[in-house]
């Protein structure tokens, strides 16, 4: 293999490691200042957009035991990784291809499972981990009081009545 061939698989290689997901865009439409533009909404997520070569990501996907996507690898190709929320970056795409019009997500893998465009437009309108969090923790705490009240009740149902001076 040669070596400027073996550097660009290593560099996909890199990319992929820096995250349990991986999608792939279609920038065929898009800009330099769009890019940029993208790069800097990815940027609170901790994600990164970086335009690959499909053979060096067929091969790098393959060494790292990604389900097959050769369908997805068709024309121009991008990928965007790393952060822990692939639901916030999946946020970030979806709303950059509605005002946009200009980028395609083809394809995501999270977790070693291939999801298609409209599977990650489902991750993308999922609550983010805060909601999550804080609908779990007023979940819990409803019922905490709940059961407190339930207490007082019978406590004050128990007592006897006092009579009236």
């Amino acid at each position: 293999m040669r070596a400027e061939k073996k550097y660009l698989i290593d560099e996909v290689s890199g990319h992929l490691k820096k995250s349990d997901y991986v999608i792939l865009t279609n920038f065929t439409k898009i800009n330099v200042a769009d890019v940029a533009e993208l790069r800097k909404r990815l940027a609170p997520e901790k994600a990164e957009f970086h335009v690959v070569k499909n053979s060096s990501f067929r091969v790098a996907a393959k060494a790292m035991g990604l389900p097959d996507m050769d369908k997805s690898l068709v024309g121009q190709t991008a990928l965007v990784v790393g952060g822990k929320n692939p639901a916030g970056v999946a946020k970030v795409l979806k709303k950059f291809v509605e005002e946009k019009q200009k980028l395609e997500v083809k394809v995501g893998v999270l977790d070693k499972k291939l999801m298609n465009a409209a599977d990650l437009s489902k991750l993308a309108d999922l609550p983010s981990f805060d909601v999550l969090r804080s609908m779990l923790l007023g979940m819990l705490t409803m019922q905490g009081a709940a059961f407190v009240r339930v207490l007082d009740a019978k406590v004050k149902k128990e007592q006897p009545a006092v009579p009236a001076a």
